[in-house]
């Protein structure tokens, strides 16, 4: 028995020894966020409650083929099974460790159960990143997960017939609910989770204590949107004075009430790299158009993927924190749609441009559901014009093809566009900046003034409305969601259908386009009921919200807070309104979620 225990014991010292590199590895490779020799310390100490409890479960098998051992001895099957075992592991952990450390750097958050809804279509999920990129993982996971199978199987356990069978199979019997309660954190009543290895105000140094592979496996259960804060009484009574379906009195700002409407995704284009951010390079003629047009100077995004903002902008639905409704067909064809309206309403010719693979996350199913008729996507382009970009047609050739639409196509109409150009790998055709990420967001700056000068000049501007606004904010130079500015974007109307230039300081959602446009045309908006019409004088509570991976934010004209659901606690705060907007934040996502489980 003492040799079984031995073995057990170094298989188990031997798991903890490679979670603890890899935390390492994991912080050395994200480096650009600052942390110190003592930082890792704290990291590694915090981070051995999931540790020690991912490592129980891996010695779970090996520990039955012991107990196994004592009445059976060394046979054949045991062998095999406990080497194909160590090679499943070895694979698993590796791939766990590979892929959360490198999905880091563009995601901010842990390898979670997500992350295989991108499986679905692996040649857009890898559209980001180089061949190179993905050969040197591949090589790294081969590599790594040969040396983690060799230490496990070397030296090679001696399995034997227990001398002292009896006494040996109780021993056993009694380390099963030990190892059950190492699993589950001990007796109390709360379990092992990820928010107790938190410790830090910095997130990176807490992401950091968690245990990808415990991450991965718990996010399951939590792949949900089940969220219940308060009574339904009194989270509908708080959903009915925050969200008023009304236009009444609005404050118009068109000059017809039946314009052609051209509706602009911009990739990622949050407002640090715009004047909202200090930066008038970059986006010189996006903020040229925010004094010549409608420009709404207090938007936010309300995620943080572009499955989810899509939805968002074109259906005034919430985001969650951890799913992404455009992925669920049960409800997103259900959801209202700005082109089914305009379509049922108005008997607008309505179509969709995207240069990548519009089946992606759902988004063929969504658009056409929502009432999109026409959709031009990657695969109506040659097959040279579909190199041009990793994610498909680059950016100044989709703006060709909405030139083409917007001048030709039958009055009314409505057109759809997502760029993606502005996207890692950052693949674009000109080098203006040094930074390729600040550099593709000038790329489609210029892009988007090309094709605002060409439509200028042709008959088709003067009764056309053009709204541009990003599907999500994105994290660079240190932004992440401790703070407001990572969601703050433009939302910008041009075009010959706007009256006069305007500024609109109200905060506002990307949620809101919806309703704030059909009030503009006298369209009935009421099945939107996540969406608020910003000019109506039944908006009397400016405040906006945002959701990411397990948490959200709140913000007003006062105030800004930032709430994370793992460690239930607030990690960024600022103003004196937060309880409240708290509290506001809460309702929203419980009346969301009932809405989502039709209740």
């Amino acid at each position: 028995m003492f040799q079984r225990v031995l073995y057990l014991l170094k298989t188990y010292l031997l798991t903890m020894l490679f979670f603890i590199i890899a935390k390492v590895a994991f912080m050395l490779y994200n480096s650009s966020q600052a942390f110190s020799a003592g930082d890792i310390l704290a990291v590694l100490w915090h981070g051995l409650s999931l540790d020690f409890s991912t490592a129980l479960y891996i010695i779970s098998v090996p520990f039955l083929v012991c107990a196994a051992s004592i009445w059976l001895g060394g046979i054949k099957a045991l062998r095999i099974l406990l080497r194909a075992y160590y090679l499943l592991i070895a694979v698993a952990i590796t791939l766990a460790f590979v892929a959360d450390t490198s999905l880091y750097e563009f995601w901010l958050f842990k390898l979670d159960s997500s992350c295989l809804q991108y499986l679905e279509t692996p040649t857009e999920a890898m559209a980001s990143v180089s061949l190179g990129y993905i050969v040197v993982r591949i090589i790294v996971i081969v590599v790594v997960s040969a040396l983690i199978w060799w230490a496990y199987t070397h030296p090679r356990f001696s399995i034997t017939r227990g001398t002292h069978r009896i006494t040996e199979s109780i021993v056993a019997l009694f380390c099963i609910p030990l190892i059950i309660i190492g699993i589950r954190g001990g007796l109390g009543e709360s379990t092992t989770n990820i928010g107790q290895v938190y410790f830090s105000q910095n997130q990176f140094l807490n992401h950091s204590s968690v245990n990808p592979v415990f991450n991965f496996i718990d996010s399951f259960d939590k792949a949900d949107a089940e969220y219940s804060f308060m009574s339904n009484e009194a989270c509908n009574k708080m959903m009915s004075e925050l969200y008023n379906t009304q236009s009444i009195n609005c404050d118009t700002l068109l000059n017809t009430l039946h314009p052609n409407i051209i509706i602009i995704l911009l990739e990622g284009c949050g407002g640090e790299f715009t004047e909202i951010g200090g930066r008038t390079d970059i986006t010189p003629n996006l903020n040229k158009l925010a004094k010549e047009g409608i420009y709404f100077t207090n938007c936010y995004g309300n995620t943080w993927r572009t499955d989810r903002g899509t939805v968002c902008a074109l259906s005034g639905y919430p985001s969650f924190p951890t799913l992404s409704v455009m992925k669920i067909p049960a409800k997103s064809r259900s959801l209202p749609n700005i082109a089914r309206t305009l379509q049922e309403e108005r008997g607008y010719h309505t179509s969709y441009i995207y240069g990548g693979d519009i089946n992606f996350t759902n988004m063929r199913s969504y658009l056409i559901s929502g009432g999109f008729e026409h959709l031009t996507w990657m695969k109506d382009y040659t097959a040279e014009e579909q190199k041009t970009a990793q994610w498909g047609v680059r950016d100044d050739i989709t703006f060709k093809t909405l030139y083409q639409m917007a001048t030709t196509t039958e009055s009314p109409f409505l057109i759809g566009f997502s760029t993606l150009s502005s996207h890692s790998p950052w693949d674009v055709p000109i080098h203006h900046f040094d930074d390729e990420v600040i550099n593709s967001f000038y790329y489609l700056d210029q892009c988007i003034g090309d094709f605002i000068q060409k439509l200028r000049k042709s008959e088709a501007w003067k009764n056309t409305l053009v709204v541009m606004l990003p599907d999500h904010g994105i994290p660079h130079n240190g932004l992440d969601e401790t703070t407001s500015l990572l969601n703050h974007i433009p939302m910008i109307w041009v075009g010959g259908a706007v009256k006069a230039p305007r500024k609109i300081e109200q905060v506002c959602n990307q949620t809101d386009l919806p309703a704030t446009l059909l009030g503009q045309l006298g369209v009935p908006h009421d099945d939107f009921s996540f969406s608020r019409d910003v000019l109506s004088a039944t908006y009397t509570h400016p405040f906006a919200t945002h959701t990411f991976d397990n948490g959200f934010s709140m913000v007003d004209s006062a105030s800004f807070v930032s709430y994370d659901f793992v460690s239930n606690k607030v990690i960024a705060e600022e103003g004196k309104k937060n309880e409240q907007l708290l509290t506001m934040g809460k309702a929203i996502l419980q009346a969301a979620s009932n809405d989502l489980k039709g209740r």
